[in-house]
């Protein structure tokens, strides 16, 4: 008899939670915030994957490609948990902080890299280059620059552009223009670093639009970059005409879907005083990003038009567009320069507990623009006292030149001692409190001050305006006859001041001291100062009924300022002229900044 056995079924275990997912380095995908990698970071440590290099490499490269200091220092700590971390991690994280607001920090992970006995490679020197530049750090960058050459790396084509911008930035402008011309390889990176770094922001414009056409002439395509320097270039000449040619150049090479051309687009036509060409641009624009939507508030904001600066602001936000620190400036300049200084210190308030934006010197010197120019002196000396950071000169002169306008000659005193106690050397500071001196007859003081300047070495920095045409550039210095057919200039001026007394200009004196001059040498001082000449050029070179567009390195006196209201007036032109502070919009006997500048 054959029994058969009962097949038994096993109870089944209790259920155990499935393990957490591990991520994997191929699948990883981009992180959206650094809570997002946080919580990466902890699964790969709940799965024992702490120590997988390529995940951990992903991580630190994602925490670095957009720098905070939050996210660098968590990828600083993270990269500080791997034992004998590759070169790559040093350049990634060095790439990170050349980025911040701390580039020094990549010459510790530098010096930490040779004690580590790894040899620094052709991407290691770019960030630390750029980390010297930004820190301006002209010795360091100078022992990078011959550890490269002793590597034999300094010719290297991600090298030599990084050398040159980071003498560039530091102001040795030689050096930069030796290494650039001593490259044997045609390279649009090293045209791009000569072009931004050691031209446009050493201000020497004409020799970036100088190389631009070089580089064009040797047949290189030119980069975004390469447009976003030379644009730059026009808006510092205010060179409207090379502007628009650039701007044509832009659409017809392909760069016109390029958020931060356009974006320079709108600032270089602000800058060059067309802000109908401005509007145009943000309008065209498909998207439109912080920078933008900033430019076009700064925009409004210079050319005087200060509430709808504001509405631009409200709008901004009102579409979800998250505000930097640049749009602020725009926002406090736009209240400074109209006179709505509440409102604007309720936006000063508002960066910080609103908007979690930390005030920088920039806008520290917006308040005081906005208190001094309301007459409030007082409040922005104890403004600039209380200041959390150490004041800079600027700010001080900023209510100097308040002080000279008001007349407040015993805050400008104070003021004045302030100042030379950071920097003794610019000439502006002795000039206006001579002239508060002499205005009140203390001609004792004024020579005291005189003696000063000349102990020092102090020299006044003489008035420039420029004027383009043609796609040429003019200067004029108050005074002088440098300019090929400055006396046909001056004979311009000389009938144009002559109609426009009739009409009732009347040159004010009242603020040109010069010891033993009298009335008729204080008229002629006034009556070849910069813009004048300028404006003369203008009016006897260009079409009639043309804009007349000038540009100034000192803020506009209030003789030439009077003037140009009334030249618009009798010749019927419409003259816009940039200044140290704003915009001028000259037309039909009245200025739009409403004679509040």
């Amino acid at each position: 008899m054959t029994t058969t056995t009962p097949t038994v079924t096993p109870l089944s275990p209790a259920k155990t939670p499935p393990p957490p997912p591990t991520p994997k380095p191929s699948t990883l995908q981009n992180p959206t915030s650094i809570q997002h990698i946080q919580q990466l970071h902890a699964v790969a440590i709940k799965s024992n994957l702490q120590t997988n290099l390529p995940f951990l490499t992903k991580l630190i490269t994602h925490l670095t490609s957009t720098p905070t200091p939050s996210s660098l220092s968590y990828a600083h700590q993270m990269f500080d948990t791997i034992p004998d971390p590759p070169i790559l991690l040093f350049n990634t994280l060095s790439r990170g902080y050349s980025r911040s607001q701390t580039p020094s920090i990549a010459f510790s992970l530098f010096a930490e890299m040779i004690n580590s006995n790894i040899t620094p490679d052709n991407y290691t020197f770019p960030s630390l280059l750029k980390a010297c530049a930004s820190a301006k750090t002209l010795d360091v960058g100078k022992q990078a620059h011959a550890f490269a050459m002793k590597l034999g790396l300094a010719d290297n084509g991600f090298v030599r552009p990084t050398l040159i911008n980071m003498y560039g930035e530091c102001g040795e402008l030689t050096e930069a223009r030796v290494l650039f011309e001593r490259g044997d390889v045609e390279c649009v990176v090293s045209y791009n670093a000569m072009i931004m770094a050691c031209c446009v922001r050493g201000s020497r414009p004409s020799e970036a639009l100088a190389l631009f056409r070089e580089l064009q002439g040797k047949g290189m395509r030119p980069t975004d970059v390469t447009m976003l320097s030379v644009l730059s270039a026009c808006a510092l000449l205010g060179a409207i005409e090379l502007g628009k040619w650039i701007h044509d150049y832009v659409k017809k090479n392909g760069f016109g879907s390029y958020v931060k051309v356009n974006t320079a687009l709108i600032d270089m036509y602000a800058k060059c005083g067309s802000l109908e060409d401005a509007i145009d641009v943000f309008h065209s624009m498909g998207t439109k990003d912080t920078q933008a939507w900033s430019a076009m508030i700064v925009a409004y904001a210079i050319h005087g038009h200060g509430s709808i600066a504001i509405s631009m602001f409200d709008k901004m936000l009102h579409d979800g567009i998250k505000p930097d620190g640049i749009t602020f400036l725009g926002v406090l300049y736009a209240c400074s320069h109209s006179g709505m200084v509440d409102k604007g210190l309720d936006y000063f308030h508002s960066m910080k507990k609103t908007h979690n934006i930390v005030p920088g010197i920039k806008h520290y010197g917006c308040i005081v623009d906005l208190l001094a120019r309301a007459g409030r002196l007082d409040e922005a000396f104890e403004f600039i006292d209380r200041l959390p950071i150490k004041p800079t000169p600027i700010l001080w002169r900023t209510l100097l030149s308040a002080c000279g306008a008001r007349g407040n000659i015993d805050l400008g005193k104070l003021v004045f001692d302030r100042i030379t106690e950071l920097d003794d050397s610019h000439g502006g500071d002795y000039v206006i409190l001579s002239n508060m001196c002499a205005s009140v007859g203390r001609l004792d003081d004024v020579n005291k001050i005189r003696k000063l300047m000349s102990e020092r070495g102090v020299v006044k920095v003489p008035g420039v305006s420029s004027i383009e045409l043609n796609n040429t550039v003019h200067e004029f210095f108050s005074g002088d006859g440098k300019h090929p057919r400055s006396r046909e200039v001056h004979k311009m001026v000389d009938e144009v001041v002559e109609q426009l007394k009739i009409v009732g200009y009347a040159p004010d004196t009242s603020k040109v001291f010069h010891v033993g001059m009298d009335e008729e040498g204080k008229e002629i001082s006034l009556r070849y100062h910069s813009e004048k000449l300028a404006i003369a050029f203008g009016l006897m070179s260009s079409a009639p009924g043309a804009t007349i567009r000038i540009v100034k390195n000192l803020r506009v006196c209030g003789d030439c300022h009077s003037m140009a209201k009334m030249v618009s007036m009798v010749y019927g032109r419409r003259i816009v002229l940039r200044d140290l502070n704003r915009f001028h919009h000259f037309e039909g006997g009245v200025c739009s900044c409403g004679d509040y500048w």
